[in-house]
C-alpha cells in the first residue's frame, strides 16, 4: 500500500539488529548474533516472495508461511527493493547478495573497498550481479563557508550535547564530526564526495546535526556542493 500510494517510492530497510537495549526494552530477549542473521535471511525471502508473488509459503527454521498473503502488489517490478544493511562477511553480505538491492556499511577507505570485494565474491558465488547492487555509506556533515564558520558549528555540536550527556560522550561525539570527511568548506566536501563516489558509492547517507534549528548548513551543501557532484 505504501509503495501504491507513494507512486513506487517504497524501499525496506532491515538488518540483523544489533541494538541490545531495543530488544530487551521491548521484551524480546537477545538472539546471538547467528540467530539474528538466520532470521534476517529467512525473513527476506518471505518478503521477496511476498512483493513478487503476492503470497508465501516457507518452511525454515526461524519462520513458516502456509499461503500468506499479500496485496495489493507493489508497483515496482521484482518488488520493493531492499536494504540489507551490515557489513559481517560472513552471513550479512552474503544475504545482501542474494537479496539485496542496496548496501551499507563504513566510509573508510580501505574497510569499503574490502567490503565491496567481499560482497562482490559473495556475487559470483550465488549467481547475482554485483553491479546492480547499490553500495553506501553514512557520514556526519559540518560545514562552512569559511574553517571559521565550521569551528563556530562544531561549537554549537558541543554545547548542544553538554547538558544532556558526560564529557566522555561529548569528547566522542565531538571526535566523530571533526574527523568526518564531510566536516570543512563546501570546496572540501565537493572533493571527499567525488573521491567516494571514485570508490564505488552510489549513495550517502547525511547527517546534518543541527538541521533541526538551522538549515544554513543543509542550504549551503545543496547551492555549493550538489552542483559538483557527478548526475
Amino acid at each position: 500500500t505504501v509503495d501504491l500510494i507513494s507512486g513506487g517510492r517504497a524501499e525496506m530497510g532491515i538488518g540483523g539488529g544489533w541494538y541490545e537495549h531495543e530488544w530487551r526494552g521491548y521484551g524480546y530477549g537477545f538472539p546471538t548474533a547467528g540467530q539474528r542473521l538466520g532470521a534476517l535471511d529467512e525473513g527476506v525471502q518471505i518478503m521477496r516472495q511476498l512483493w513478487t508473488t503476492g503470497t508465501s509459503t516457507f518452511e525454515g527454521k526461524y519462520y513458516q508461511t502456509d499461503g500468506a498473503i499479500s496485496r495489493p502488489l507493489p508497483l515496482q517490478e521484482g518488488g520493493i527493493p531492499l536494504w540489507i544493511a551490515g557489513s559481517g562477511e560472513q552471513k550479512t553480505l552474503r544475504t545482501a547478495a542474494k537479496y539485496g538491492q542496496y548496501t551499507n556499511y563504513g566510509s573508510d577507505p580501505e574497510v569499503f573497498r574490502h567490503k565491496s570485494e567481499v560482497l562482490a565474491r559473495h556475487c559470483r558465488e550465488v549467481g547475482t550481479d554485483f553491479d546492480a547492487i547499490v553500495r553506501s555509506t553514512n557520514f556526519n556533515v559540518v560545514i562552512g563557508e569559511t574553517d571559521k564558520e565550521v569551528q563556530d558549528k562544531l561549537a554549537w555540536i558541543r554545547r548542544h550535547y553538554e547538558p544532556y550527556v558526560s564529557s566522555e560522550d561529548v569528547e566522542a561525539e565531538l571526535r566523530g564530526f571533526e574527523n568526518s570527511r564531510l566536516t570543512g568548506t563546501p570546496a572540501k566536501l565537493a572533493q571527499a564526495l567525488n573521491e567516494v563516489h571514485a570508490m564505488g558509492a552510489g549513495y550517502v547517507i547525511l547527517y546534518f546535526p543541527e538541521v533541526a534549528y538551522d538549515r544554513s548548513g543543509l542550504e549551503l551543501f545543496i547551492k555549493q556542493v550538489v552542483p559538483e557532484l557527478p548526475a
